[in-house]
């Protein structure tokens, strides 16, 4: 687990604060692509972007490298983690695995509660207010799922993944959405349909549909992004 920040007499120290909310800020960023894979981000304009010094805008820097939402070289500078169609296929794999076992952890932890907000976001996802709006929603609610098994290692790398994938995810939205309007495919209908599987599954409690429903959806967007390699060019 990573450490909190570090405390002064009165409360956090004046510079965890601000790198705190400079990692808030790019990190919203990044997920809602203002910046692109492989983009840089310099630590100087980040420092003078937020009225802050130096020190807190490389502690966010590197706080946001630890999520995989950058990739920090010492002594040159922090980019947009950026994914081969090779490293990309091999992440997907890993959640097709991984994101299964985590969901089947995290169901009896989910409450009523809980399960209500992700009938929410299924609705939310299927009004077609734009690809910002369904990846926002879509993000929340698979996060969700796993969140009666925060604690576990398994929610901590999948949660860095997600941060890896997110262009991609977005690309491959567009994609599907694309299709849709022009009638050359079924469009967001699978993803839509799925998540409604996976909430009954949640529902239910029914760990084994659950976990093959989920692979299902991650590998559908996993094939689509191999057959655009022009992606990750």
């Amino acid at each position: 687990m990573a450490p909190g920040p570090a405390r002064g007499v009165n409360g956090p120290a004046p510079v965890s604060v601000a790198s705190t909310r400079i990692a808030d800020s790019l990190r919203a960023e990044i997920l809602d692509g203002r910046y692109q894979p492989g983009e840089r981000i310099r630590q100087e304009d980040l420092a003078a972007r937020s009225g802050a010094s130096r020190i807190p805008a490389r502690e966010a820097l590197r706080t946001l490298a630890a999520e995989g939402l950058l990739t920090v070289v010492a002594n040159s500078g922090a980019w947009v983690t950026k994914l081969t169609l090779r490293e990309c296929t091999e992440t997907y794999l890993i959640r097709e695995r991984l994101e299964p076992l985590l969901l089947r952890e995290s169901m009896p932890g989910l409450d009523r509660t809980a399960i209500d907000r992700l009938a929410v976001l299924a609705d939310e996802m299927e009004r077609g207010q734009g690809v910002d709006a369904f990846l926002r929603a879509d993000r929340e609610f698979h996060l969700a799922s796993y969140a009666g098994a925060t604690e576990s290692q398994a929610w901590q790398i999948i949660h860095r993944m997600w941060n890896t994938t997110q262009h991609y995810r977005r690309e491959f939205t567009k994609l599907a959405a694309r299709s849709g309007m022009r009638d050359e495919g079924p469009g967001l209908g699978p993803t839509h349909l799925e998540h409604r599987l996976l909430l009954d599954c949640i529902r239910r409690r029914d760990g084994d549909d659950a976990e093959r429903v989920l692979v299902t959806h991650i590998r559908r967007t996993r094939l689509e992004l191999q057959e655009h390699p022009e992606i990750f060019g």
